[in-house]
């Protein structure tokens, strides 16, 4: 059996979830609906190839080959997808709560959906730049070569709390007796995540937790540690944050901040699309927190609104670190969702931090337009349109806006935007995001467009429910695994 083949059997037969489903909140690996997507945003959209056997791959890079003369332009929006000027008639908003707050404040609370007519939340500031292009094509190889100087032009992250970081250093190791685990906030194929309350401190978290023997059994073994060293490593503003890990027999433990608003995923899908300045404050959220990572030199690898969730303040969390890996400059691994893959991926090639821009890309189209700009059911199809790189613009897309999506969504690696000697200032400093202070950005101080109705701690209504696990964490039992996972 062909590898795509593999893959589109592992699609039909597990929901796209074999491997890992980042479809639910916190990386659970769920297999549950949300609000009614439309096709081009089905739930658990993830998977990666490192189960298959290596021996009977067919290479992305050869399928490429042999399909380049039967590749046709994408002529119209995917399938499934809204007409190119949806309607967003409401959904009726949820009553608005105002308070008074002055420039500078975190974010005025307010449960309004975002809709197009929506006015701009700040008034714009002259934010002037003009990006540094290196010259010419170059090799994968030249790249590798070129990213340590990209890196040398990613801005300090001052604002870090290292603190964070030394607390979960020099603070005693946790243990289950230390949490009261309350509801189920999601499930998946190894494990789940469970609103949880500190006995010390009182406060909330949410625990994920990992059945050790299926893990095991689906080969997920590195991905799980590289997502504990990653987390443990990291601390930023718009990241979901790791405080401590633990084991017994049976499972492992990782307790992360709660993030209570739900899924930036379901906003869009009840807004249909977002209003520009929606999506720039969005956009601006997430290219900080890919900047922060890609200073660790980490990739993210798989980016989109189910993996970004929404604080009490409406601020994003990107969250779901099982992809994540640490790579100084290039790795193999096919992985990540189907939608959001760049080309160099898909062909096999070799790819670095780039492929995380070209996911942005994926992900301000996305928002602007309500459903991505490459599509089909067919994951053989897919592929061929994303090598093809036809995208039909819809007529409302902002010109700037359509002007950077064009240099993210390059599939030449000497062209995209964020790859570039400037790094992720040519991002910054484009037309589209003129009059956005990314140092406010940084601070929070900017007011989110959307402020979710939080009852108050530990309220967990933007999350579904789901069945409770019957058999009791914490049995002692034989554990013929914990060799594999040291660190917890």
């Amino acid at each position: 059996m062909s590898f795509f083949n593999k893959i589109m059997d592992k699609a039909k037969h597990h929901s796209h979830s074999s491997s890992k489903d980042s479809g639910r909140p916190y990386g659970s690996n769920g297999e549950n609906a949300y609000v009614t997507p439309p096709a081009s945003a089905t739930p658990g959209r993830s998977f990666d190839n490192q189960a298959q056997n290596d021996s009977s791959r067919m290479s992305i890079d050869n399928f490429a080959k042999s399909q380049q003369n039967n590749n046709q332009p994408q002529t119209s929006a995917p399938s499934g997808a809204p007409a190119e000027t949806p309607s967003i008639e409401s959904l009726t908003p949820e009553t608005t709560q105002k308070t008074t707050a002055s420039e500078g404040t975190d974010a005025v609370p307010s449960t309004h959906i975002p809709q197009l007519n929506d006015p701009p939340a700040t008034k714009p500031v002259m934010n002037k730049g003009a990006p540094i292009l290196p010259p010419g094509n170059q090799t994968l190889q030249q790249q590798a070569e070129h990213q340590e100087e990209v890196q040398q032009h990613q801005p300090q992250q001052q604002f870090i709390d290292s603190s964070i970081i030394q607390q979960r250093q020099s603070r005693p190791k946790l243990k289950l007796d230390d949490f009261h685990l309350l509801r189920t906030l999601g499930t998946g194929s190894f494990g789940r995540v469970h609103l949880s309350q500190s006995k010390v401190n009182a406060r909330f978290y949410a625990i994920k937790v990992l059945k050790k023997s299926e893990v095991v059994r689906l080969k997920q073994v590195e991905h799980t540690n590289n997502e504990k060293h990653i987390l443990e490593a990291v601390a930023h503003p718009f990241l979901v944050n790791m405080w401590g890990t633990f084991q017994d027999d049976a499972n492992l433990y990782m307790v992360m901040d709660y993030v209570p608003g739900g899924e930036l995923f379901s906003v869009l899908r009840k807004s249909q699309r977002f209003p520009d300045h929606v999506a720039k404050f969005y956009a601006a959220e997430v290219i900080l927190a890919l900047e922060y990572l890609h200073s660790k030199d980490v990739i993210y690898r798989d980016l989109k609104p189910e993996n970004l969730l929404l604080d009490a303040q409406g601020h994003l969390k990107i969250t779901d670190f099982g992809f994540a890996k640490h790579v100084p400059d290039i790795t193999w691994t096919l992985c990540g969702t189907p939608d959001y893959l760049a080309p160099e991926i898909i062909q096999s090639k070799g790819y670095g931090k780039a492929a995380d821009w070209w996911s942005l890309g994926i992900l301000i189209f996305e928002m602007l337009a309500g459903y991505p700009p490459f599509y089909d059911d067919d994951h053989l199809k897919l592929y061929e349109k994303i090598l093809a790189g036809k995208i039909k613009w819809p007529t409302y897309f902002d010109p700037n806006a359509k002007d950077l999506l064009k240099r993210l969504l390059t599939p030449d690696l000497s062209k995209r935007f964020g790859n570039l000697r400037g790094g992720s200032d040519d991002i910054k400093r484009h037309r589209w995001f003129e009059g956005v202070d990314f140092s406010r950005v940084l601070g929070r101080q900017i007011r989110a467009p959307y402020v979710p109705q939080i009852r108050g701690d530990g309220d967990a209504s933007h999350f579904d429910r789901y069945p409770e696990e019957q058999q009791p964490y914490g049995i002692h039992q034989d554990d013929p695994y914990r060799n594999k996972f040291p660190d917890f």
